[in-house]
């Protein structure tokens, strides 16, 4: 691995270029700067967010003790690149999308196939607090204490055949709403082997700091996937497939030559357009070395055993 001295570095490293100008952006539209973000939140009608969390929610096993990234942040600075592929514009446009009613189909290869309302998908199971970092391909992150319950408890209900071994997800895509410019094959899609899908780590989730999702972190139900990049944490899901094939995802259709399937964090795996090997964590100032599998390497290192992670990257 090439280690960089400081004279190595380009400036452009030193603050990320998209978050200086995704801040200063956010910054001079808004006046208030972040803590206008959590007010345009807060000032939402109910009926506009995703309705309400159940009251009894559990901590985790697995929650990291790192400290959080802030609310206003955390809402503020977002990819979701079908309303917009600057930081701050799904805070700004994400709201014009309904949250009721929504369902969620399960299907494919499964022997309970269903359809589930989304108040429904909130009662499968009881909701945990889980406090995750998510790492961004383009070297930044954060630490955010979702809610939501493991993925498993919902495929475990719709009984996966024996010969199921990916699961698709396909996200929502209204083109009156949301950017109709290719910037990817809309609708939105990731995918998971069946084993990620079931590790207790991959979180269903529907709420993050005790809230509801807001509309621009993926409302109502979006999936985390804590060792991975935080693109494979398909926002907004309308449909959960279960395949025989390894199923087309966004941006390895997009870029495969920089985008995997598997998209763990590997900080030996340089991105063809920058390092991997550090990251900057959203409110501080200093870069940090990335950790292997995102720091869960002990939970999850098993999945991977005899692959090449150089080459499924």
């Amino acid at each position: 691995m090439l280690i960089r001295l400081p004279d190595d570095i380009a400036p452009s490293e030193i603050t990320p270029q998209a978050l200086f100008e995704g801040r200063r952006a956010f910054i001079r539209q808004a006046g208030l700067g972040l803590a206008a973000g959590a007010a345009l939140w807060h000032g939402l009608p109910t009926s506009a967010r995703a309705g309400t969390l159940p009251a009894a929610v559990r901590s985790s096993p697995y929650n990291s003790t790192e400290a959080h990234t802030d609310w206003a942040s955390a809402i503020s600075y977002n990819n979701f690149y079908e309303f917009g592929t600057s930081k701050d514009a799904p805070l700004r446009n994400a709201p014009q999308m309904a949250l009721r009613p929504w369902r969620v189909r399960v299907e494919g290869l499964v022997n309970k196939p269903r359809e589930f309302d989304i108040d429904d998908l909130l009662k499968l199971a009881a909701l945990e607090e889980r406090v995750y970092r998510l790492r961004c391909v383009e070297a930044w992150s954060m630490v955010i204490p979702w809610l939501g319950y493991p993925l498993a408890s919902l495929l475990k209900a719709v009984e996966p055949q024996g010969s199921a071994r990916y699961v698709e997800f396909v996200t929502h895509y209204d083109p009156a709403i949301m950017t109709r410019r290719p910037v990817l094959d809309w609708p939105y899609t990731e995918g998971l082997r069946l084993d990620e899908a079931l590790h207790p780590l991959t979180l269903l989730t529907f709420g993050m700091y005790g809230e509801v999702l807001p509309h621009q972190n993926g409302a109502p139900v979006r999936v985390v996937v804590p060792w991975k990049y935080g693109f494979k944490s398909a926002k907004s899901i309308v449909t959960i497939r279960l395949s025989e094939r390894q199923p087309a995802t966004a941006w390895n259709k997009s870029a495969p030559q920089e985008y995997g399937f598997y998209s763990n964090v590997n900080p030996q795996v340089r991105h063809p357009r920058w390092s991997q090997a550090s990251e900057r964590r959203i409110g501080e100032t200093r870069r940090r070395p990335t950790l292997m599998f995102n720091g869960y390497a002990d939970e999850v290192a098993g999945l991977y055993l005899g692959m090449d992670l150089q080459k499924n990257y």
